[in-house]
């Protein structure tokens, strides 16, 4: 006979070396319910269980089933820089945080059902066409939601678009030295890291190519990305999702609307990679790709930066903008979300919630519960002497 849930709790219990009255004060269980749960008269509620987890460090999962919980192991790269062992650790850190919120949340049945995401397709043999279409059927997926043409969003926007659309949570925080994102799906998870960055088109590049290995299911494994370079990758699922994020960010209908003449300017370029929120270097190899500038042009665009393009069209403030917003730390909203509801109804604690977004529980509480304000008629405001300077709203 396989262990139970009454069983896997004592494991718990005498792994902390503590006995039942201290056990059951821990958890907030009086002795007679704990003595009762434990006899099997009396069932351990969902609160009870996130408790337990809680406090002996395991998960919801395991105290009912006695199944490890899904963590995955980081996929080696053809070419990408190898991961120190600190650096390992810290990755796996940051995705212990994700998929625990995710499993609390499967657990207490308030996961959403993932839209289905469209497919590589069958028929399409070489690795570049399926970057391709894939892109294409991104995009009508994206405006079948009522995004407007990609180019038209700031990567703030992109980023929500795309976990609307496709289901993905897109965190941006700061990753292990020399990762630029991570990826990684199973099932009902599907997760994407982007590091925070003073370079916005890179971070923009990086999650459109995350993006692209989650549609084709790639990351099944943790994929971790160093520096991108589009043209220079030997593994051919990295060239599909190099492929898929250049057709995605620079479509071909948006290029043939916006260019209409062979010999554009170094100013129309210029405009160009402001519009799109790509890099010069990505641009350039776009635009030569399909046939729209020369080999020289494209070079000569080349030498160029991000930053150089947004001040030679008068818009240095946006990419200062752009440029912030890159750097600032980003969860995804809408794991926090359901942990607050469950704690709102009484299902969870405050702890699942402070391990996800990595604050503390009391600073947690207070921002969610502040001091009540004073009754009318009573006043906080101290004394004010003769000549000091009152401001009222």
């Amino acid at each position: 006979m396989g262990e139970s849930v009454t069983d896997r709790v004592r494991k718990v219990m005498e792994s902390a070396s503590v006995n039942q009255a201290t056990f059951a004060e821990t958890i907030g269980l009086t002795p007679d319910k704990l003595s009762k749960s434990l006899g099997g008269v009396r069932r351990f509620t969902s609160l009870d269980l996130a408790r337990i987890a809680e406090f002996g460090n395991t998960t919801v999962d395991w105290l009912l089933t006695g199944k490890e919980p899904l963590r995955p192991a980081v996929a080696a790269r053809a070419g990408a820089r190898a991961i120190d062992e600190v650096g390992r650790g810290r990755l796996q850190d940051l995705v212990e945080r994700f998929t625990t919120a995710h499993e609390v949340i499967d657990l207490l049945g308030l996961s959403p059902d993932l839209p289905k995401l469209p497919a590589v397709r069958s028929d399409l043999k070489r690795y570049v066409d399926q970057g391709v279409a894939l892109a294409e059927d991104a995009l009508a997926g994206l405006a079948a939601m009522g995004s407007p043409t990609v180019s038209g969003l700031d990567t703030a926007d992109l980023l929500q678009a795309m976990e609307h659309t496709f289901g993905v949570d897109v965190a941006k925080i700061g990753l292990p030295e020399g990762i630029d994102g991570a990826a990684w799906q199973a099932d009902g998870f599907r997760l994407i890291m982007i590091a925070r960055t003073d370079v916005p088109t890179r971070q923009r590049f990086t999650l459109a190519h995350e993006l692209g290995h989650i549609l084709a299911k790639d990351a099944q494994d943790l994929l971790t990305e160093t520096h991108l370079s589009p043209g220079h990758q030997k593994d051919l699922t990295e060239v599909r999702a190099n492929v898929f994020a250049a057709n995605l960010l620079m479509p071909r209908s948006e290029i043939s609307s916006v260019v209409r003449k062979d010999d554009l300017t170094d100013e129309q370029l210029t405009a160009l990679v402001v519009r799109f929120q790509v890099s010069p270097s990505a641009l350039a190899a776009r635009l030569v790709q399909l046939g729209v500038i020369s080999a020289e042009t494209g070079n000569r665009l080349r030498g160029l930066t991000t930053q150089t393009c947004h001040w030679l069209t008068g818009q240095s403030d946006l990419f200062e903008a752009r440029k912030t917003w890159s750097l600032a730390r980003r969860l995804p909203f809408r794991p926090a979300q359901l942990l607050y509801e469950a704690y709102l109804s009484g299902d969870t604690t405050l702890r699942p919630l402070a391990a996800y977004t990595g604050v503390d529980v009391d600073e947690i509480r207070e921002l969610l519960e502040p001091e009540p304000i004073p009754a009318e008629g009573t006043t906080t405001t101290p004394d004010v002497g003769e000549g000091d300077l009152v401001f009222q709203p």
